[in-house]
């Protein structure tokens, strides 16, 4: 975990409790703050040795001495003293989604639990529906989500492993004894959590390129160490298995790690009806084992009869069939993304100016961004109202006139309230270049409720994609109760798109969505919903989610200028 995020979280978690002890003013100044941290793009490490913490938006003298004693020792002795001050309990229960502080201090007051074993056993008992507020419904939804919580232990969020992988492949890439490398399994098919992580090595000295993995800096203990396997714990107890590989064995360990359970299943078994066996060495000819291929992965999938499949499509969803016809789709390449359809800035939420938000999009080679602040509805986020939206336009129309090869569109994130108008007018919508609707309260109405409430905004003539369409957060909040199938004819009837939001811990359309809306003839979005300028690289997350669901660059209306 980098420096920044550790920083951040620890802000995040004082201003936690602080929320818990009703010291409101407090708890908005370190959650400001670490939000300005998570956001920075340059390391908060550097700005300690430039002396410039207190210079950092949100941060005054005395969080910037909280940030010294965080990189000094990995801890902060604010933090532990407002722990000692809680309740046993409180801080266990608020890891379980759904459950703030207000409802934590309630369930150790009145029922007296102290840790979420306590809590399951009281939900299953049925004693927490019986408090004023709850009932069976609310009770039903904690075991759900202890049950996410317990499984989510030994998983993290693809967006926060991707530039720990980057580290730790520039690391191996120093050594000229490492040819090549890779890291399988589920990140490499980029499904949107990942548990261990495989490495893969491809040496001719597997005794230093083995060295040279367990001596990475973020090494928090190893495990095992050998010539041909290590397996290393880094910080975050995130695991890494190293193999070690022989050069013309590589293409087959790869494409044994790297496909899903049941994909490998299925090729074995094809193979076997072939006359061959496939396995992590290569692919024989069962009669004599003679040696078919193994240092590519093209040169199996094209031995079985099949086209060379995807890491991304490696789920046996249909893959397998399509190849051995020929007739996998060209889905989107990463560098077909011409433009981001979903940033804020500082008019809303965001942390960088509309500038700021241009530059960090062209030096990633796009050619424009549509500008999508909170509408007023979402005063949290310090949502615009007319004038300020109007304002934002001019400011707008006056930057595009000194840029070259590249354009600003004007556009808004509108709230779409809890009977499916927008809250702007029509006559203010019209005048922008692209309107994004998105839900962003009344998360828990039933399933008809929601349908109709988001159907009558995509029946909004100005509406050209739908945000975050099912509101899930992963590992913290399920989606909504949805009919996708009424809302995915809807909106081809209406021509308006669905977005695959690429905020991290959203995907959202999710990949198997994403696919289902394309078979319903949707357009999609794609959107960063980038909140800093260096936010807007998670592009290549929701380009990851329209691979993994078969999406083509036609599919995209991002992918044209």
């Amino acid at each position: 975990m980098s420096s920044n995020a550790v920083v951040a979280a620890i802000l995040y978690e004082i201003s936690e409790i602080l929320t818990v002890k009703n010291d409101r003013f407090r708890s908005r100044a370190y959650q400001l703050a670490a939000q300005r941290i998570t956001s920075l793009t340059e390391d908060v490490k550097v700005l300690r040795e430039k002396e410039q913490l207190d210079e950092i938006p949100g941060v005054g003298k005395s969080i910037a001495s909280t940030i010294v004693e965080i990189l000094d020792t990995g801890q902060s002795k604010i933090l532990e003293e407002l722990k000692e001050s809680l309740p046993k309990g409180v801080q266990d229960l608020m890891e379980i989604e759904g459950i703030g502080p207000r409802i934590a201090m309630r369930l150790v007051e009145e029922l007296g639990i102290t840790n979420i074993d306590q809590l399951e056993q009281a939900a299953k008992d049925g004693k927490i529906r019986v408090l004023k507020g709850f009932g069976e419904k609310k009770e039903a939804n904690i075991l759900q989500s202890i049950k996410e919580f317990r499984s989510r232990q030994t998983r993290f969020l693809l967006g926060s492993v991707l530039p720990v992988v980057d580290e730790m492949i520039s690391w191996m890439k120093e050594s000229d004894a490492v040819k090549k490398i890779e890291v399988a399994g589920s990140f490499r098919r980029r499904k949107d959590t990942v548990g261990d992580l495989d490495l893969l090595v491809a040496s001719d000295a597997s005794d230093i390129a083995s060295e040279r993995f367990v001596s990475m800096p973020p090494i928090e203990r190893v495990i095992s160490h050998g010539q041909t396997r290590s397996t290393v714990y880094l910080k975050g107890h995130l695991q890494v298995d190293c193999r070690v590989i022989k050069s013309e064995e590589y293409g087959a360990a790869l494409q044994y790690f790297t496909g899903s359970k049941e994909h490998n299943v299925k090729l074995r078994t094809i193979a076997v009806k072939q006359g061959y066996k496939l396995n992590e060495y290569g692919l024989y000819k069962r009669e004599n084992d003679e040696l078919v291929a193994s240092e590519s992965e093209e040169q199996i999938y094209n031995a079985l009869g099949m086209q060379w499949i995807p890491p991304e499509l490696r789920e046996n969803r249909g893959e397998i069939e399509a190849a051995l016809t020929g007739t996998l789709p060209h889905i989107i390449e990463y560098e077909e993304i011409k433009g981001d359809l979903h940033v804020h800035t500082k008019w809303s939420d965001g942390t960088a100016t509309i500038v700021e938000m241009a530059e960090a999009a062209k030096k990633l080679g796009l050619k424009y961004i549509a500008i999508c602040d909170h509408s007023k509805s979402l005063g949290i986020a310090h949502g615009l109202n007319e004038e300020r939206l109007f304002e934002q336009g001019k400011e707008i129309d006056k930057i595009n006139e000194n840029l070259e090869d590249f354009k600003i569109l004007k556009g808004i994130e509108c709230d779409i309230k809890s009977d499916g108008s927008l809250d702007f007018s029509s006559t203010i919508l019209k005048e922008l270049d692209f309107v994004v609707a998105s839900i962003h309260s009344g998360f828990k109405s039933e399933a008809d409720v929601m349908t109709e409430r988001m159907i009558k905004a995509i029946h909004n003539e100005y509406v050209s994609t739908i945000g975050h369409p099912t509101g899930r957060i992963i590992q913290k909040r399920n989606p909504y109760s949805l009919d996708l199938g009424k809302v995915f004819e809807a909106a081809a009837s209406q021509d308006v798109a669905m977005e695959i939001n690429a905020f991290p811990d959203r995907l959202d359309l999710d990949d198997v969505s994403s696919q289902k809306a394309k078979e319903y003839g949707v357009k999609l979005s794609i959107g960063s919903d980038a909140h800093a300028s260096n936010q807007i690289d998670f592009l290549k997350l929701g380009i990851a989610v329209a691979r993994r669901g078969w999406l083509t660059a036609e599919d995209i209306l991002n992918t044209k200028i």
